[in-house]
């Protein structure tokens, strides 16, 4: 813990008036919060009639769960093959044995496929284990203790330590840099991503700001993709702190939900071009492509930064499990190989979210009483429910068995200032439940927001 480190502050004022772009319901926006214009005999009739609904919920003896982003049965058994590889072939294209000690790197089997993807060349990615997590952490950890490249000090001997969050955002990031006392600031996002005026700004003036978690691709939980000119103005941006980093977690780089995959812009070649080659630290796995618990993670980056995590991880440990690295460059064959397993994953994910939007347009649209996104691509929806009203939803929903994303999960420290957004998770569930689980959720919202509108 870095002495004198608040747990956190706002030092931005979240717009609080107005849901980001690429929220919608199934009217226009001028009919939301419509349930709020209703006088109060009629308010009190439909608080009773949803009341009457949500005990029926209760009744039925649910036990659905939609908190995490978990792949289906039926998307972890896409990539069954691997259970058979890399038998009988042990040794890599250029002849090493996967089964022995060594190579901190990686095989370059299947780092040329992630480079590929990723737009780098084979030097600039490492390949790993099964978490990206656990690699973020360990960069963290490490400057922490050891300072980056670019550092005058370990981070542990600075006076103050703070980091960008933009919200809603991915809980485990948050989770890590409050586990390391380091404080976090809220930044607002639009429909391209983190608002970069207020990051420019930040940042430019506030030496103590380390870093900032992204996830460019459709972001964990809004499914946001940053623009090209959000990504430009990262690279380029002016920083007080020279040893300043961008953690680019592309967990859902090529997680679509349609026919075409998004753009993945090269922030290493943006970030050179700009010269501040050191700024960024990407991460990729494959821990959704094929088995959640047993996959690959990669880390890409400046040539100094992968000599910095190698002189580390050369400490920690003495290899990754390459023969589980081998098995999946088999399994892919190539970059093709990677979309070719998205769309069967596409094909699975896309139904499940279409019946979310489905059930939340037929529910809640006539009320206008929250807002949700429809994401492209990745593993969330997020929903924006009245004001004040998040932790009543979430507290109905598990008293009639349906377990949703705790309250606030999307902020660091779990503080939603507004109390209004839920992330919804439809990936694990077969379809059936889920139908059964949004259709209980919509019944918690319209209770929820009737008590706050009678007031």
């Amino acid at each position: 813990m870095v002495a004198g480190l608040g747990r956190t502050q706002l030092l931005w004022e979240i717009d609080r008036q107005e849901p980001y772009h690429g929220r919608t319901t199934s009217k226009e926006v001028e009919n939301q919060m419509k349930l709020d214009a209703y006088d109060a005999q009629e308010l009190t009739q439909l608080k009773d009639r949803f009341a009457a609904e949500y005990e029926d919920l209760k009744s039925r003896g649910l036990a659905l769960d939609l908190t995490r982003g978990k792949p289906s049965s039926e998307q972890l058994d896409f990539a069954n093959a691997l259970l058979g590889l890399p038998a009988p072939e042990f040794k890599t294209s250029s002849g090493e044995d996967t089964r022995n000690y060594g190579n901190l790197k990686g095989i370059t089997d299947i780092r040329e496929i992630w480079a590929e993807l990723l737009g780098l060349p084979v030097g600039k990615v490492i390949a790993g284990d099964a978490s990206s997590l656990n690699m973020q952490f360990d960069l963290i950890s490490w400057a922490m203790q050891f300072g980056t490249e670019d550092s005058e000090r370990p981070w542990n001997q600075e006076d103050s330590l703070k980091w960008l969050c933009p919200v809603p955002g991915y809980d485990r990031h948050f989770s890590i840099t409050e586990h390391f006392g380091i404080e976090m600031i809220p930044v607002p996002m639009d429909e391209n991503g983190p608002d970069m005026d207020v990051v420019e700004k930040l940042v430019a003036e506030d030496s103590s700001i380390k870093g900032m978690w992204n996830v460019p691709i459709f972001s964990n939980p809004t499914g946001i993709t940053y623009s090209e000119e959000t990504v430009r103005r990262l690279a380029t941006m002016e920083t007080a702190a020279p040893d300043f980093r961008l953690i680019w977690d592309n967990a859902y780089a090529v997680h679509t939900l349609t026919d075409e995959f998004p753009v993945n812009y090269n922030v290493v070649e943006f970030c050179e071009a700009a010269g501040n080659p050191n700024r960024v630290w990407g991460f990729a796995s494959t821990s959704k492509i094929t088995m959640a618990g047993a996959g690959v993670a990669f880390f890409y980056s400046s040539d100094a930064n992968i000599a910095d995590y190698v002189s580390h991880a050369s400490i920690r440990g003495i290899g990754p499990n390459k023969v589980n690295q081998l098995a999946h460059a088999h399994f892919f064959g190539d970059v093709h190989g990677v979309y070719e397993q998205m769309q069967r994953h596409a094909k699975s994910l896309a139904p499940k979210f279409e019946r979310v939007l489905e059930i939340l347009d037929k529910r809640l649209g006539e009320y206008g009483v929250a807002t949700w996104t429809r994401p492209e691509g990745g593993y969330f929806i997020s929903l924006d429910v009245v004001d004040g009203t998040a932790r009543r939803v979430i507290e109905l929903a598990k008293d009639a068995g349906i377990a949703l994303t705790g309250s606030g999960s999307s902020f660091p420290l779990k503080n939603d200032p507004d109390n209004r957004n839920i992330r919804l998770a439809p990936s694990l569930p077969p379809i059936e439940e889920l139908e059964a689980a949004m259709d209980g959720v919509a019944t918690c919202v319209l209770l929820a927001a009737a008590e706050k509108f009678e007031g």
